[in-house]
């Protein structure tokens, strides 16, 4: 079978995130389907841009086709990620056609976390007589709603809108990330039956290969916390609003004076601000370190005693929650600390951690202190309870076959 997925944001082993297009099209590739992967030549998230020598470029990364399609620079949500959001989908509907003709798919994916690659992803799979799947990762417009504080009337989330609701009712099938976001879609012209849930997971062979030591800074900064006999919390993941990581920035002033070490290790737009505040609060066992390959996750994790993952508190989370760094913390088998309300918990599910609620620092220093006072055994005990639950529900091998049944396929391999 041929297989399309359109993304904005993919990346890949060598680009960084977003992994799940990555994932689940090496996972296709395996079972014998031809993939190809179309993505905006530039992307806020990745860790290295694409060489992009033309309008468009293709590149062949572990058996996948890649398509880069030019799009300009941006920072920020502004006007210029607009533009770049335009520019790329613009391109796909010019080439819908040349599309369709080159790649012959069975099955076309739209992906991007906004709703308008529905657009090009319909008119390829109606040019190909291919069946459509419209994957949802954030509901959009919603969240730049109800996390951005923009405006329900503003033309921008209106366009949205729209094409979220073509999504709906033009898809064959819906894939969501989210498990409760039935009932939202429905109300936005989505039949029921459309509906499957398939959330992100992990790919198990990178937790059994050696992948070579840490950074020197990353290795300096643990090793003297372990030599200095503290407990190691650590976190590991954008530095954005909806991290949460004021709460944690906060809670560590009372935390450093207990014997505890805060380690923050990646990057985003709020990390010079909360480094700021680090500063004035006085924090001398608190250390923001840069994020490391995603191949050395594993090893970086390993050192830790804890981890933490915070969300703001938000009615957006009511359609539940999947994230990519929490899966890691509980592959690692490490105990979780989770400050969240939401519709689902994957930390209470497992059995893997403390869940306290969102944007409370006494909270959280009363959950680390819980499980310093555990001993190492129940600690490791709470890790792997983790770690039996991912390989059990998020292994991305078996969620590959999931996802083309969710399609319709009968047969995941050819």
């Amino acid at each position: 079978m041929n297989i399309l997925l359109i993304n904005h944001y993919a990346g890949s082993s060598t680009h960084g995130m977003e992994y799940r297009p990555y994932y689940l099209a090496r996972e296709w590739v395996g079972l014998g389907h031809e993939v190809t992967i179309v993505a905006a030549s530039f992307s806020h998230l990745r860790t290295m841009a694409p060489v992009a020598n033309g309008r468009v470029t293709e590149e062949g990364i572990d058996g996948i086709r890649y398509l880069w399609y030019r799009t300009r620079e941006y920072q920020g949500n502004g006007v210029g990620r607009a533009m770049n959001i335009f520019s790329f989908v613009g391109k796909l509907l010019w080439d819908r056609r040349r599309l369709a003709r080159s790649c012959r798919p069975d099955l076309v994916i739209a992906s991007s976390t906004y709703p308008l690659d529905i657009l090009p992803a319909y008119r390829i799979a109606r040019a190909g007589s291919a069946r459509l799947v419209y994957e949802v990762h954030d509901l959009w417009p919603l969240t730049p709603v109800e996390l951005g504080q923009m405006s329900p009337r503003h033309p921008f989330i209106m366009l949205m809108q729209w094409a979220e609701n073509f999504g709906y009712r033009k898809a064959d099938r819906v894939v969501s990330m989210l498990p409760n976001a039935q009932e939202h879609m429905g109300r936005h012209g989505m039949a029921a039956e459309k509906f499957a849930y398939v959330p992100n997971g992990v790919a198990v062979a990178e937790w059994t290969e050696p992948a070579g030591p840490l950074p020197e800074p990353h290795r300096e900064a643990i090793d003297r916390i372990r030599q200095q006999g503290r407990f190691l919390l650590g976190y590991a993941g954008g530095h954005a609003l909806s991290n949460a990581l004021d709460t944690l920035v906060e809670a560590a002033k009372t935390l450093e004076c207990s014997g505890v070490s805060v380690v923050l290790v990646g990057q985003g737009a709020e990390k010079e601000r909360l480094e700021k505040r680090a500063g004035e609060l006085g924090l001398i066992h608190t250390r923001f370190l840069p994020p490391v390959p995603k191949k050395l996750i594993p090893a970086l994790l390993a050192r830790m005693d804890a981890c933490y993952i915070g969300w703001t508190r938000s009615p957006l989370y009511r359609f539940g929650v999947c994230p990519n760094k929490l899966l890691d913390y509980m592959m690692a088998a490490k105990p979780v600390i989770h400050a969240i309300e939401a519709a689902n918990d994957l930390v209470a599910e497992a059995g893997c951690g403390i869940t306290i609620p969102p944007e409370d620092p006494a909270a959280l220093v009363e959950a680390v202190g819980k499980l310093r006072g555990c001993s190492p055994a129940e600690r490791e005990a709470l890790g792997q309870r983790g770690k039996n639950y991912v390989l059990s529900h998020h292994d991305y091998a078996a969620l590959a076959r999931r996802f083309l049944e969710a399609a319709g396929e009968k047969e995941a391999a050819p």
